[in-house]
């Protein structure tokens, strides 16, 4: 995400770095560039002028200018710059004393307002251990209940809805006393949106919030709109008072507009941010790390967050003991592969990486190879994925045909999964493995470089 912005930003501070020292019109050469950069990436020309105005400022009166390596100062400032820019500090999450926490969703139609509701509902059930509802007072878009309890559902929420002849006012009262009768901990109302800005969806969303005096309302914003999407929030501020922002579609916005002008044109945080299309690639925004991936410094707590939401104590234990002893199979093999993919695409993950994202931005990752991977596991029988010794030519075939893939490709995953176990029973052990034994090539059974 933010890829084209944080290409070109990263590239202008790399030439600052670059010099062993600076003058002042090496700064106000490279803030011309950054104020091109950001000028392409749609971001909002008052805020360019005023972003680059500060760390222009900032950067000369570091006492900079003549003095040695002041490079990485100069990165500072623009990456402390950055993070005030989009907010600060990530915004706390607050929740009512006396349940259920409500929160209003708004948003223009398309948006992703009852996409971003369902995720919203899965980040609270798996975060915050909360009991969820979700409510469908959207009556107008056709298919948007459905949508919503298709969603709620893979929430793990609970959905109350009561067709699409209802008027959404009552219904989101109803729905509220339903919460707290049902002793929910949040409730979610997912409310209908229109193609514009217009003055009956406004009337509605105030009618809605006067009639559950919600505890945040907020709006849902696409970033691939860039400064449509900021004018947007714009207009909703004017006549709903909505507290936060939450930020659809960031991982296809390659440019940035909107991420970096919204709190500064609004006023308002960005809360949440959603990566990708599943429900669980969806995160707290921290324009602090935010700022750090644009530049290329990685966001190192991120990725350590989503291990650790990804981490079974006791899993991982009886993985030790196994290593230990020798009995890791293709079974322990695919259950570790699985829960890497629970961390997101790969892609991603490189990109929280301090450094990697700009070294191997041209590197893509073939994800369908775990699925053929994961084919060639389920394909053998239970008493091969525990002893793949046993699996001779004949069974080779067998698992290729039922797998889709070749006997070579069976026999390189067998390969390396022998080299891989005995590397990491090394590691359990303390030792030192010889990483040269799988690095002589390709590895069929892992993902390569894609060109």
């Amino acid at each position: 995400m933010l890829e084209s912005l944080s290409e070109k930003l990263q590239e202008t501070l790399a030439d600052v770095r670059g010099h062993g020292t600076l003058t002042e019109a090496d700064v106000r050469a490279t803030m011309r560039e950054i104020r091109l950069a950001l000028l392409e990436a749609d971001v909002n020309f008052q805020v360019v002028r005023s972003f680059t105005n500060t760390v222009r400022e900032k950067a000369l009166g570091e006492d900079i200018i003549g003095q040695l390596n002041p490079g990485q100062q100069v990165v500072k400032v623009v990456s402390d710059e950055l993070t005030e820019l989009m907010g600060g500090q990530a915004e706390e999450l607050s929740f009512s004393p006396r349940p259920p926490t409500v929160i209003l969703m708004a948003g223009l139609q398309g948006s992703g307002k009852t996409t971003a509701t369902g995720k919203l509902a899965r980040y609270f059930k798996e975060q915050h251990n909360s009991s969820v509802a979700v409510a469908a007072c959207d009556v107008y878009r056709p298919a948007a209940v459905e949508q919503l309890i298709k969603v709620g559902n893979e929430a793990g929420a609970t959905v109350y809805e009561a067709g699409t002849d209802q008027d959404p006012v009552k219904l989101a009262a109803w729905a509220r006393d339903r919460a707290i009768s049902d002793g929910k901990d949040v409730l979610i109302v997912d409310t209908s949106g229109r193609l514009h800005v217009d003055q009956e969806l406004m009337k509605e969303l105030a009618d809605i919030k006067k009639a559950i005096v919600p505890d945040h309302v907020w709006l849902v914003v696409d970033a691939m709109t860039g400064q449509d999407a900021v004018q947007v929030a714009e207009q909703f501020g004017e006549t709903v008072d909505f507290d936060g922002v939450i930020m659809s579609k960031l991982d296809g916005d390659a440019r940035g507009g909107a991420a970096l002008s919204v709190k500064a044109i609004t006023g308002k945080p960005i809360v949440f941010a959603s990566t990708g299309e599943k429900q669980g690639q969806f995160e707290r925004f921290h324009p602090d790390r935010m700022a750090q991936r644009i530049l290329g410094m990685g966001d190192v707590m991120s990725l350590i967050e989503k291990a650790e939401a990804a981490y079974d104590e006791e899993q991982a234990a009886e993985l030790e003991r196994k290593l230990k002893k020798n009995e890791f199979t293709m079974e322990d093999f695919l259950n570790q592969m699985r829960q890497i993919r629970r961390l997101g695409p790969l892609q991603n993950l490189l990109g929280m990486l301090p450094g990697v994202g700009s070294e191997l931005k041209d590197l893509k990752i073939d994800e369908k190879q775990f699925d053929r991977v994961q084919a060639i596991i389920l394909s053998m029988t239970p008493q091969e994925r525990r002893n793949p010794q046993i699996i001779n030519g004949r069974r080779r075939l067998r698992i290729a045909n039922g797998s889709g893939t070749s006997v070579q490709q069976v026999k390189a995953l067998i390969s390396q999964f022998d080299q891989m176990r005995k590397m990491m029973r090394k590691v359990a052990k303390g030792e030192t493995p010889d990483f040269s034994q799988m690095m002589g090539g390709a590895q069929p059974g892992v993902p390569q470089r894609r060109r």
